[in-house]
């Protein structure tokens, strides 16, 4: 594979955990706003095994996830000549930084963080990993020099803490990390699920990205419904995601109080959407040496970055002699 092309562009990376198939609200919520920055951005794109083990810990389940999660961006179509697909576990230095920062990093500064006051909200017994995963994650960011990280509102706060702590190294040892910033993806709002929720694996509300169209029948179906309104709004709303509104609003207008007709409407198109992608996913799932070949060069490539980084940390904190 030819070295990703350098062309003076910006720096951006995004990183998903592999716990599970992707869905829907993965693909319009994250993934599409991501690749459409590719032809802009230098993209790493990071497949955070590590920070999964804080929730999964099950050998099977965490290679199939990761595995999952490098089959979708293939068969999302990636340009691998100027996206590095990577897998966290295969660059060290990701956990090297992360333990110089918590080195820097105080008990009160983390327990500010969002996933820790939720977890601790719960009642629950709280792994060293959650607590420090926002200092994980600011050594996911800041190794490559990042510059701009898409996320949710809800994840903003990590951005910050990323920013935060490069800043505060700076003080302590010298300049050597860009400052990040977040790119919030407000304007692709949520995707809703099956039951009028957000689309989410815990909701058990998720229709797969490479659904079969029977799986796709069964979901769509089975949605959860106002009998109330002339339209079914959830029904509705995954249908914007896929076709103009002007095409909707005749659709609906044709058929108020058909949500049978609505929710067949909606299987059709679901599956003309999904219908390539799975037949992408299934050629590159019937050669998966292939796609682990890919992932080790990518984290090759991604070890080199760091490594750019890492020389420059270690001079400066004073470990090499």
């Amino acid at each position: 594979m030819p070295l990703m092309k350098q062309g003076g562009n910006k720096i951006l990376l995004s990183g998903v955990k592999p716990t599970g198939k992707p869905h829907l609200g993965n693909y319009f919520g994250m993934m599409a706003p991501v690749m459409s920055l590719e032809k802009t951005h230098d993209s790493f794109l990071m497949i955070a095994d590590y920070h999964a083990l804080t929730t999964h810990q099950n050998k099977e389940e965490l290679k199939e996830g990761i595995f999952e999660v490098a089959l979708a961006y293939l068969s999302l179509g990636i340009d691998l000549e100027k996206t590095t697909l990577f897998k966290q576990s295969d660059v060290p230095e990701h956990t090297e930084l992360a333990w110089i920062f918590d080195c820097i990093t105080t008990m009160p500064y983390l327990m500010r963080a969002h996933a820790f006051k939720d977890a601790e909200a719960k009642n629950k017994e709280i792994s060293v990993g959650t607590f420090n995963y926002p200092m994980l994650m600011a050594a996911d960011i800041l190794l490559y020099q990042t510059n701009m990280v898409p996320v949710g509102g809800d994840q903003k706060q990590h951005v910050e803490y990323a920013k935060n702590t490069a800043e505060k190294f700076h003080r302590l040892f010298g300049q050597v990390f860009s400052l990040p910033e977040a790119r919030i993806l407000s304007h692709v709002g949520i995707v809703l699920g099956t039951d009028g929720r957000k689309m989410s694996k815990s909701y058990g509300n998720t229709i797969s990205l490479f659904a079969s169209k029977e799986e796709i029948g069964r979901a769509v179906m089975g949605m959860v419904t106002d009998s109330s309104g002339d339209r079914p709004e959830n029904v509705y709303a995954l249908h914007a995601l896929l076709k103009p509104k002007e095409t909707l609003e005749k659709l609906y207008g044709e058929n108020k109080g058909n949500y049978k007709a609505l929710k067949e409407a909606l299987v059709e198109d679901l599956e003309s959407f999904i219908a390539p992608l799975r037949e992408k996913r299934e050629a590159f799932a019937s050669d998966r040496s292939k796609v682990l070949e890919t992932l080790k060069e990518g984290g090759a490539r991604a070890r080199e970055k760091a490594n750019e980084t890492m020389k420059t940390v270690r001079d400066l904190i004073g470990v090499n002699l």
